[in-house]
């Protein structure tokens, strides 16, 4: 069979971050709440303006920069930030980017799934059209409200992948469990800027959908748990992952395994995480981008396993063979420095970011110009979002 999946792929997060530190102390609670019981440590912030149309952007721009952009003639761009009931934001991005004209582009919603499914739609088409390439943004930004028990877990990001027949990356395995139920544990109405979410309830059924995805996966591929060398988990708190990852180690038959063994199959994974907290679409592909960026191991040759959940909900078990000479492709060095280089927020700072409002009366607005990546947005006028380049 032609081996289908990731070509190129490319993480950003903006320039702006808290020390969780700094929200513990706001917050009258102990820091290791968050630094252990989250295993949490900073909180990316986007700035006034940016959104997510901008952070994809910018992402997508680092993930096609060896691209020949005339083979790309499909831009899935996956959110739950949506910032427009009718047109995707997609359609921003090709515009920004330059993308050619004959290309099909549409936005998925479905939590934090939406990337796995635009993922998986993209396959079929290229195994059918093995010239063409698909691009694949995940944008979000997360937030949950000053002093809510989400408030620690927001976050934001986005990334882009650029998928291909013969991919340089990863080749994905066709087989998957995947499983839906319609339950009530996150989810956010038109009406409100805020998501609502039983956090303990979502919790239990991230680990109860794990188990009913990895079952189907198990049984229609043959695999099992030492099959997989590491694995990347949807991660809206690492230290959900860590538990997952436990849980999967022992309905699989695989309790006796140490707990620093288990650990070493998600370390890298959740580094980027930590210090960006959730992304929501992306966040799974910012563990699979730390992943391939920090291990200190070879891992041409490796299969990995895959968890997405979308609370509401989807669960989505999957799996991929990292590609001989994947390292030449990654954008590692840029990962580095972009994260190295962001501005700490006081948590003053911090306030006053979340509580910019954007009109909701139909009235025009020029955004303060802060610290971006080559993409900003730049107003609102005539209730149209106005997006501005600075290359």
């Amino acid at each position: 069979m032609l081996k289908v999946g990731i070509d190129t792929i490319s993480f950003y997060t903006s320039h702006y971050a808290l020390d969780l530190a700094l929200l513990a102390k706001a917050r009258s609670v102990d820091p290791e709440k968050f630094s252990v019981g989250l295993g949490q440590q900073v909180m990316a912030v986007s700035a006034p303006d940016e959104d997510i149309v901008t952070i994809g952007a910018n992402a997508a721009l680092r993930a096609i920069r060896d691209i020949d952009v005339s083979s790309i003639e499909m831009l899935l761009f996956a959110t739950e930030s949506g910032i427009d009931q009718s047109k995707a934001a997609g359609i921003y991005v090709h515009d920004l980017l330059g993308l050619p004209k004959r290309c099909r582009v549409i936005e998925l919603k479905q939590a934090c799934y939406s990337g796995t499914l635009a993922l998986q739609l993209a396959l079929p088409f290229l195994r059918q059209h093995p010239d063409k390439k698909v691009l694949l943004v995940a944008s979000d930004i997360a937030r949950y409200g000053l002093g809510t028990p989400g408030e620690s877990s927001q976050g934001c990001g986005a990334v882009a992948m650029v998928l291909a027949a013969n991919p340089r990356i990863l080749a994905f395995d066709p087989e998957y469990g995947v499983v839906t139920e319609n339950v009530m544990d996150f989810w956010r109405p038109n009406y409100s800027d805020t998501a609502f979410v039983d956090g303990k309830y979502s919790s239990k059924l991230y680990l109860n959908m794990l188990e009913k995805s990895w079952k189907q996966y198990h049984e229609l591929s043959g695999r099992d748990f030492s099959d997989h060398a590491y694995y990347c988990y949807h991660s809206p708190v690492p230290k959900l992952v860590e538990k997952a990852h436990q849980h999967l180690a022992k309905i699989s038959g695989n309790s006796q395994l140490s707990a620093e063994k288990l650990y070493e199959h998600i370390e890298y994974s959740l580094e980027y995480g930590r210090k960006t907290g959730n992304s929501y679409t992306a966040s799974l592909y910012v563990g699979l981008t730390a992943l391939l960026d920090l291990a200190k191991t070879n891992l041409a040759g490796e299969r990995l396993g895959f968890y997405s959940y979308g609370s509401g909900c989807v669960a989505e078990y999957f799996s991929g063979t990292v590609q001989a000479g994947y390292q030449q492709v990654l954008d590692t060095d840029y990962h580095a420095k972009m994260l190295a280089e962001r501005t700490y927020l006081t948590y003053g700072e911090y306030e006053k970011f979340f509580l910019f409002q954007y009109p909701e009366d139909g009235s025009d607005c020029k955004i303060p110009r802060y610290h971006t990546g080559q993409f900003r947005l730049a107003a609102i006028s005539d209730h149209k979002r106005i997006y501005e380049k600075i290359i």
